[in-house]
């Protein structure tokens, strides 16, 4: 037979509070979780102050970013497009322009104008939660495209009303050859 000796005690006590807190605390995590996977959201969504989930929210934020991008520099008139799509603010990632709506009218017009040719097909978009993705080769404005033309990524963040108010983008020449066939863009 074992005698308990109050040492004994407070261990077995401590080990059971432990072992109970971890459950609760898993099993919190488990419903939240699952709650999250419910409707469809990862963790990181969760994060965004302006997360749509439905399809139709969605499929309007991919629509309002690729009339952005097409009225701005396909029908060369960014102020039209910053006026239907444009929200409260514009923050600019790309290292060569400044933030602002102003900024951005300023640099389509210039950029047009001096290649009148420009234009931007949008060949997929993708939409997550308040980001649109839009994959373009770029073409007409050589040597800025080169004569091949330039794929583009470029990433929009929209509001809760589906209007333009962030973007990054990346851009890379067209290769002259490929090893394997497939286009890039």
């Amino acid at each position: 037979m074992r005698i308990i000796i109050p040492s004994r005690v407070a261990t077995l006590v401590t080990a059971a509070s432990l072992v109970l807190s971890l459950g609760l605390t898993f099993v919190v995590i488990q419903q939240g979780t699952a709650q999250a996977r419910a409707e469809g959201v990862s963790s990181a969504d969760r994060s965004s102050q302006a997360c749509v989930r439905s399809r139709h929210h969605l499929e309007r934020n991919k629509r309002n970013a690729a009339a952005f991008y097409t009225t701005a520099f396909n029908d060369k008139n960014p102020r039209l497009a910053v006026k239907r799509y444009g929200g409260d603010e514009y923050i600019q990632h790309n290292p060569l322009a400044p933030n602002g709506y102003e900024a951005f009218n300023e640099f389509v017009e210039t950029f047009t104008a001096a290649f009148p040719d420009a234009h931007i097909e949008i060949v997929r978009i993708v939409a997550e939660c308040d980001l649109v993705v839009t994959h373009s080769l770029a073409t007409g404005a050589v040597p800025v495209y080169t004569e091949l033309g330039t794929k583009l990524v470029d990433i929009f963040r929209l509001d809760r009303n589906g209007r333009i108010v962030e973007h990054w983008d990346v851009g890379a020449a067209i290769s002259p050859t490929s090893e394997n066939g497939n286009p890039e863009v």
